[in-house]
């Protein structure tokens, strides 16, 4: 059993910064890999970060890299995303997702992670 409270959303000029958490409980959360999706209004979920469960590899779009850092807290059940210069279209829902891991992969499809959260709302006004 794993659980996934996010938290951190809310609404911001373009350009600014924010940071989400995603709390985490359960036995072997530092076992799963990790990941941030993303899903504005009538698109699809699409993945925005991806990390190890040791926090020591990470994977990101190119659309989001150098734009936001994804990071982990084992001792703290909490793994981050920092973002940085938001723009409008970075409005959406942000999801925590999490999937047992083993040896690193990235997984980049929503059907590959076992476990999500309710999500929390960014909003990026121009």
């Amino acid at each position: 059993q794993v659980q996934l409270v996010e938290s951190g959303g809310g609404l911001v000029q373009a350009g600014g910064s924010l940071r989400l958490s995603c709390a985490a409980s359960g036995r072997t959360f530092s076992r799963y890999d990790m990941a941030w999706f993303r899903q504005a209004p009538g698109k699809e979920r699409e993945l925005v970060a991806a990390i190890s469960w040791r926090g020591s590899s990470t994977y990101q779009p190119d659309s989001v890299k150098g734009r936001s850092t994804v990071s982990r807290d084992n001792a703290k059940n909490t793994v981050y995303l920092q973002m940085n210069s938001l723009k409008p279209e970075d409005t959406a829902v942000y999801y925590c997702a999490a999937t047992y891991g083993s040896s690193w992969s990235p997984r980049i499809l929503e059907y590959e992670y076992d476990y999500w959260g309710q999500g929390t709302q960014v909003t990026v006004s121009s």
